[in-house]
C-alpha cells in the first residue's frame, strides 16, 4: 500500500472539491483542508505544510489563472511541496509555466480535470507527483505530437519515448508500455537528451523536466 499523504485542495467548484476530497481519503490520505480560491489555498498550505496541493487553475476572484499563481507562491515559499495543478482544457502556456519554476526537490504535475474521473489513473498522478515525479496529462502530450522545433531531430520512437516521459513514466513504466528492455529506452533517452542539446551537466532529473519542457514548446 501506498504511503498516506496530507493534501490540501483549491477547487471553486464545491461538488468536484468535495468528490476528490472522499476521493482522496478513500484511498487513505488526509485532507485537512479544502478550499475554493487563491488566497484561502496559500493560507491552508501555511498552516497545514502538506505533502501536496491539488489546485485549480482558475478561481475566483478573476477566474484566470489565480490557481497557479498561488502555486507559483507555494513552489518558491515550500519548495518540498508537491503540487498538482487540475486544468478545464490544455493550456500549453500554463503547464510550461508551471514546470519551468519547478525545484527539483519536489513533483509537479498538470492534469485535466476529466482525468479525475479515471479513479485508478488519478490516484497514481498524485502518488507519481508526491514522490517527486513530473506528469502530465496524456491528452496534452498527445494534441503536442505534431509539435516543430527540436523535436523534428527525434524518430518516431524518440518522440514516443518522450511523450511517455512527459506523463511521469519511469524507465521501466516506459519499457513496459512499448514492450521492449529498460536498456533500450535508456538508449532512447540518452539519444533525446543528446539531440534536444541539454546539458550534460544537469542532474538527470532536471534533464528530464528540461526534455518534457523543450516537447511543451514544440
Amino acid at each position: 500500500m501506498r504511503q498516506p499523504l496530507r493534501i490540501v485542495i483549491a477547487e471553486d467548484s464545491v461538488l468536484l472539491r468535495e468528490g476528490v476530497v472522499q476521493l482522496l481519503r478513500r484511498f487513505g490520505h488526509e485532507v485537512p483542508a479544502a478550499v475554493g480560491d487563491g488566497p484561502s489555498l496559500l493560507a491552508a498550505a501555511r498552516e497545514h505544510r502538506p505533502d501536496l496541493a491539488v489546485v485549480d487553475v482558475r478561481m475566483p476572484p478573476d477566474h484566470t489563472d489565480e490557481g497557479l499563481r498561488a502555486a507559483r507562491v507555494l513552489q518558491a515559499e515550500q519548495p518540498d511541496l508537491a503540487l498538482l495543478v487540475l486544468s478545464q482544457y490544455v493550456e500549453q502556456t500554463f503547464a510550461e509555466e508551471l514546470l519551468a519554476a519547478r525545484d527539483s526537490r519536489a513533483g509537479t504535475g498538470y492534469l485535466l480535470k476529466e482525468r479525475i474521473g479515471d479513479v485508478e489513473e488519478f490516484t497514481d498522478a498524485v502518488a507519481r507527483v508526491a514522490a517527486g515525479a513530473t506528469v502530465v496529462d496524456p491528452e496534452v502530450v498527445r494534441q503536442l505530437l505534431a509539435g516543430k522545433g527540436p523535436l523534428e531531430r527525434l524518430t518516431p520512437r524518440e518522440r514516443e519515448v518522450l511523450g511517455l516521459m512527459a506523463e511521469g513514466r519511469s524507465n521501466a513504466a516506459v519499457a513496459r508500455r512499448l514492450v521492449v528492455t529498460e536498456a533500450a529506452v535508456a538508449k532512447h533517452i540518452a539519444g533525446i537528451l543528446l539531440k534536444l542539446d541539454l546539458p550534460p551537466e544537469a542532474p538527470d532529473d532536471n534533464r528530464r523536466v528540461l526534455a518534457v519542457l523543450t516537447y511543451l514548446r514544440g
